[in-house]
Order: structure tokens, then sequence, then C-alpha cells
């Protein structure tokens, strides 16, 4: 994708962490739309939004992914919703701010004084939430590892139950 060969121009490890971990969720979200006709959704832009839901990363602290950024890692959705604005692209946008755990109430966030503005980022449409949720399967430091639905939902419990619970209303949604 030519925006992430603008935000990504050499080719080196964080942009191989960043494809592989992209595509992979890519391909569950795309899975999940052709296997759910009924829900009709956009599956162009469930394969784009998915693509880029990530994108924000390289601006972050975690050199255990390479990236060597100053901002807090659970910043790289914000980061990346801020790019795809500025790109002019708000619905893709609006699935990096929301994909973190299974999206972050307004609650969450104070409770937890996270450093995001107290407002929701919650998946709203089913296109957010089926990324949302495909992305709960990959790690970007495992690449090598496929969760399981328990492995995903106890990553998710560590968080409190409000994600989780979000989480198993979208299992029964699209594992059916």
């Amino acid at each position: 994708m030519q925006l992430i060969d603008k935000y990504y121009p050499e080719d080196n490890e964080l942009k191989r962490i960043l494809m592989v971990h992209s595509k992979d969720v890519t391909a569950r979200a795309l899975q999940i739309c052709d296997a759910h006709p009924e829900l009709h959704l956009d599956r162009q832009f469930v394969e784009e939004a998915a693509m880029l839901h990530d994108i924000g990363i390289f601006k972050c602290d975690a050199p255990g992914i390479q990236c060597f950024g100053r901002e807090p890692y659970l910043l790289h959705g914000r980061i990346g919703a801020d790019l795809l604005r500025a790109e002019g692209y708000p619905r893709h946008a609006r699935v990096c701010e929301r994909h973190t755990g299974a999206g972050l109430s307004k609650e969450a966030i104070i409770k937890g004084n996270l450093p995001l503005p107290a407002e929701d980022f919650l998946p709203e449409t089913l296109e957010e939430k089926v990324i949302c949720y495909a992305d709960k399967f990959y790690s970007k430091s495992k690449l090598e590892q496929v969760k399981s639905m328990e492995m995903a939902e106890r990553s998710l419990a560590r968080f409190g139950e409000e994600g989780l619970n979000r989480f198993r209303v979208w299992e029964k949604m699209f594992e059916r």
C-alpha cells in the first residue's frame, strides 16, 4: 500500500513486522467478511483499514518490535488515526483509534489513567468490530503464533471484564 510505503520507506525489520501482522489481521477479517454475507460488510474497506490499523507504531517506544519512537505504545492507534485523517482517510482513522484492546471506554481511560483523551474509543461499525476482533489473534512480538480463542480472551481479561465482554459478543457474531 502506498501509505505504508510513505511512512515506512525502508525495507527493515519494523516494516516486515508491520506487514506480516497486518496481512494476518487482514486475512482473518476478510475470512469473516466472506463467511458472513448477511452482515453486508464493506469488504474493500475492511481490507484497506485492516492493513492500515497499526500504521502509527513507528512513532512509539516498543523496542521489542523495533519501534524506537518517543510515544507510549498505547498511543499508536491515536497516532495512526491522526496520520490517516491528515491523508484524507477519516473512516480508516476510526479503525486505528478504536482497535486497542477491544476498544477503550472513557471510564477505562480515566480509571487506568491512560495517556488518551477522556472519551470513548470503542468500535461502532461492524467493519471496525471485525478488524478489532481479528487483531486480537495476532501479536507483533510473536509473528509466528496465531492465538487460540482462549489465549485471546486471556490477554483481554488482564484489562478487565468490559473489553472481554465486548470480545465475547463479537465471538458469537463472527464465529457462528
